[in-house]
């Protein structure tokens, strides 16, 4: 039996990878992938190889993620719960793919994860393999009793891989989880599971990773552009560079002024709420910007149908259905609305603001001529016009409020009939 596992050299993945061996008598390969969230991956193959794995791929999927996953999401507009920008979660969906890509190569019967049975990340897995290989069986340790049984803690976890020999380097404490990937890192559990903790105190600045706090930021705002072409970035400050690039460039850029912070409380697909920390600065920029674009190229119903839609697009995403049928065709809808958001934003970063500071684009729907106070020299508009234009959408309200008092009324002289 062939196995693939999803491995990150830490140290439930150094037990997962040894106990799954184990226990189904399996072939394991591990499988580490790179959506940029800048853990060392040297040493990583023999550190696999001496724990049991037969054989194991570090793949480097940053420009796939960028392109195929992060930027199909910022022409939706996406946003969970009007805060979280969706950083762990579309990173899934890739993962799975290549997984699952990995186990037809060596035609493995079965993929495994390590996500706990009370995560979001089991279901995004599982959902996104039930999609693309539905013939392919899952391993989720974390809901197999005997194994919560083995290791109820970290410490039975070190204890495992000192007498397997296992190389890992793990401590007892741990104050929070972290999950980094090139849209975002997120921090959740430990210390941060008590919602009265202020994770923007000063004691706490370490943890962060891609921003400063904004009372740290640079005091001087910083001007910048992006280029946008059919709903896709393409430039920052004029430079034309690829999706991974612009990423990048925006990460550096909004975390150099405390942007793109966010902590919350969420709602989980499986029932529970969950505080989480989050650290966005290019996400950010990016979902702005783009929202800006869209305010001078983009018509008021498509503008108005797509944002309807942004809540639903959003929880599928956060919820795993990458790959159904509604997200795919939502997404052919999202492509066709953003043809002409095409153009230029101007925008002022300062102190985890991004302040609108101008913008312009050859298909822009805003004309000055029109919607100046002063006389339209295009005739194009008659104020006269909007008389029976408040006219006719003030009837109904007229009809609903004569029938409502005369409803009163009659209720009045039944009242008075009873006394």
């Amino acid at each position: 039996m062939k196995i693939v596992l999803a491995y990150s050299g830490g140290l439930d993945t150094s037990v997962l990878l040894s106990w799954i061996k184990e226990k189904y008598s399996a072939e394991v390969i591990a499988f580490c992938a790179d959506v940029g969230q800048e853990e060392e991956t040297k040493g990583l193959r023999p550190k696999a190889r001496k724990t049991g794995a037969s054989d194991i791929y570090i793949d480097d999927l940053r420009e796939e993620f960028a392109s195929d996953f992060i930027f199909p999401m910022m022409q939706a507009g996406a946003i969970y719960e009007g805060q979280y920008f969706l950083g762990t979660s579309i990173a899934r969906p890739l993962i799975a793919k290549r997984m699952v890509e990995i186990a037809r190569k060596h035609k493995a019967k079965a993929i495994a994860h390590g996500a706990t049975g009370k995560g979001n990340d089991q279901v995004r897995f599982e959902l996104a393999s039930a999609a693309l290989a539905p013939d392919l069986e899952i391993i989720a340790p974390w809901r197999d009793e005997e194994f919560r049984k083995q290791f109820p803690g970290r410490k039975e976890m070190i204890d495992y891989c000192i007498e397997k020999k296992i190389p890992v380097e793990a401590s007892m404490k741990k104050p929070y989880s972290m999950d980094r990937n090139l849209l975002h890192i997120s921090y959740e559990a430990g210390m941060l599971e008590d919602p009265w903790l202020d994770a923007s105190a000063a004691k706490y600045k370490q943890m962060y990773k891609l921003s400063v706090s904004p009372e740290d930021a640079p005091n001087k705002p910083e001007y910048i552009t992006v280029d946008f072409d059919k709903g896709n970035c393409v430039s920052v400050n004029g430079k034309a560079m690829t999706p991974l690039k612009i990423m990048q460039t925006l990460n550096r850029l909004g975390g150099k002024h405390g942007i793109g912070r966010v902590d919350m409380v969420e709602n989980r697909f499986v029932g529970m709420k969950s505080r989480g920390v989050y650290e966005t600065p290019g996400g950010a920029i990016l979902h702005a910007t783009h929202r800006m674009m869209e305010s001078i190229t983009m018509d008021r119903e498509v503008m108005h149908l797509r944002d309807s839609l942004i809540p639903e697009y959003a929880k599928l995403v956060y919820n795993g259905f990458w790959y159904a049928p509604e997200r795919e065709a939502l997404q052919a809808l999202i492509t066709e609305s953003q043809q002409n958001v095409s153009g230029t934003v101007r925008v002022k970063l300062y102190k985890g603001n991004i302040i609108a500071a101008g913008l312009k684009s050859p298909v822009s729907l805003y004309s000055p001529d029109i919607a100046t106070m002063e006389a339209d020299p295009t005739d194009a508009y008659n104020q006269d016009d909007a008389t029976g234009f408040i006219r006719l959408n003030g009837l109904r309200l007229k009809v609903a409020t004569k029938v409502k008092a005369a409803t009163k009324r009659a209720k009045s002289k039944n009242k008075a009939k009873r006394k």
